[in-house]
């Protein structure tokens, strides 16, 4: 079986996990804490950077930070991850959920200002896919109203929106390195804190709602229980992981790139026409595959089987992931069982928010089309640095998957 994913190692993980053990100190905020950090600070200018034990464990700190509680509302997408919910669920705020584009799974940009009431408090974009949504709009909207913005950029390492990494525009942006992610630490996250009024109150609620931090830089004279928080950093061991993550990052990449490429010329192929506005990346920096190495395909006549992934022109794309969307949910269906029987694990993602169990009664009963539709009929292929030749084989059974 091809899986969907394969945690990628770059061969450094274990030695800098040992370091870890043999320098005595593996409980978090050590010397490999500080050095992924400062790397994310450095290379993306990000104004403060806290490693937490999940992304879910840096949107739930955002939340605390944002003051949100009883009474207040939060946009977010419905089209995304529990966890986009769920941090703000715990402070007692309501969700307001917002729709896709039309056109991509991001949420509407345009619809936002619809959406706000004097109880919105805060705005919770989700980059899918590694992809920027409109953050110029969003953070226009956010300052008539005076609403802090918080990226969900679990997704979107190494992504721009114009120039700008995501996660150093909104006012907070969380990020995650599960092991499904562009780099990992197994479990994994981190805040990032763009907003110099929440720094010191980040640290205090990262280390269980004491001043630790400032004691161990000598900043007091001893440390005690100032406000709420809980232990979200993570031990030395995951990010010993992750440091050997980030020292290859570059080279992760341009893997992914490769990969996501191939992906979109021989897709193209099978299209009507032939996709003339194919995101690329530089002919110098990304190798081209060679015409022998995949199926040949004939551009398609008539009406398109799949549509492939849409990249606005303000955005960046990290290779997170290639999806395909198609007409409606049996042809997707049918597609994922094809692909299967040909030991190809392809996978649809998520359901909408609005109408789970669990929050559907809470929802203000808005339809919201563009989320249904891509919850109907998005599917991801394989996609992970190390596919290798592997991905021959998931070409090869696309096209037989499609007749």
């Amino acid at each position: 079986m091809i899986h969907f994913n394969r945690p990628y190692m770059t061969g450094k993980e274990t030695e800098y996990i040992r370091q870890a053990v043999l320098g005595g100190k593996i409980s978090g905020n050590g010397e490999f804490t500080h050095r992924c950090q400062d790397y994310f600070e450095k290379r993306y200018g990000f104004r403060k950077c806290l490693l937490t034990t999940s992304c879910t464990d840096a949107l739930e700190m955002a939340a605390i930070l944002t003051g949100v509680g009883p009474g207040d509302e939060v946009i977010i997408p419905s089209y995304t991850f529990v966890s986009t919910a769920l941090a703000f669920i715990r402070c007692g705020a309501t969700i307001v959920f917002a729709d896709s584009r039309a056109d991509e799974p991001n949420l509407d940009a345009t619809k936002i200002e619809l959406l706000v009431t004097p109880r919105t408090k805060v705005i919770a974009p989700v980059h899918y896919a590694g992809c920027a949504c409109d953050m110029d709009a969003i953070m226009e909207i956010a300052e008539k109203h005076n609403l802090l913005v918080v990226e969900d950029a679990a997704q979107a390492i190494d992504s721009y929106y114009n120039g700008r990494p995501l996660g150093s525009i909104g006012h907070l942006a969380a990020f995650s390195f599960h092991e499904t992610k562009n780099i990992i630490s197994g479990e994994g996250g981190m805040l990032v804190v763009n907003d110099e009024r929440f720094i010191r109150r980040a640290e205090i609620i990262w280390e269980k709602g004491t001043n630790r931090a400032e004691f161990f830089r000598g900043e007091v004279n001893k440390y005690g229980w100032v406000d709420t928080g809980s232990s979200f950093l993570p031990t030395e061991i995951v990010s010993a992981f992750l440091w050997a993550q980030l020292e290859h990052l570059d080279e992760i990449q341009a893997e992914r790139k490769r990969l996501w490429n191939r992906y979109w010329d021989f897709l193209s192929g099978l299209l009507p026409a032939a996709g003339e506005d194919a995101p690329r990346y530089g002919e110098d920096t990304v190798p081209r595959y060679g015409a022998d190495t995949v199926p040949r395909c004939v551009p398609a006549r008539g009406v398109p089987k799949f549509t492939l992934p849409r990249i606005p022109a303000y955005a960046t794309n990290n290779a997170h992931m290639f999806y395909l969307t198609f007409p409606d949910l049996a042809k997707r269906t049918d597609f994922i069982a094809k692909m299967k029987a040909r030991d190809i694990l392809t996978v649809f993602h998520y359901l909408p928010l609005h109408s789970s169990e669990f929050y559907k009664a809470k929802h203000d009963g808005r339809e919201l089309p563009n989320c249904d539709r891509f919850s109907d009929t998005l599917v991801r292929l394989p996609l992970y640095a190390g596919l290798g030749p592997d991905q021959d084989k998931v070409l090869a059974a696309i096209k037989e998957s499609l007749v």
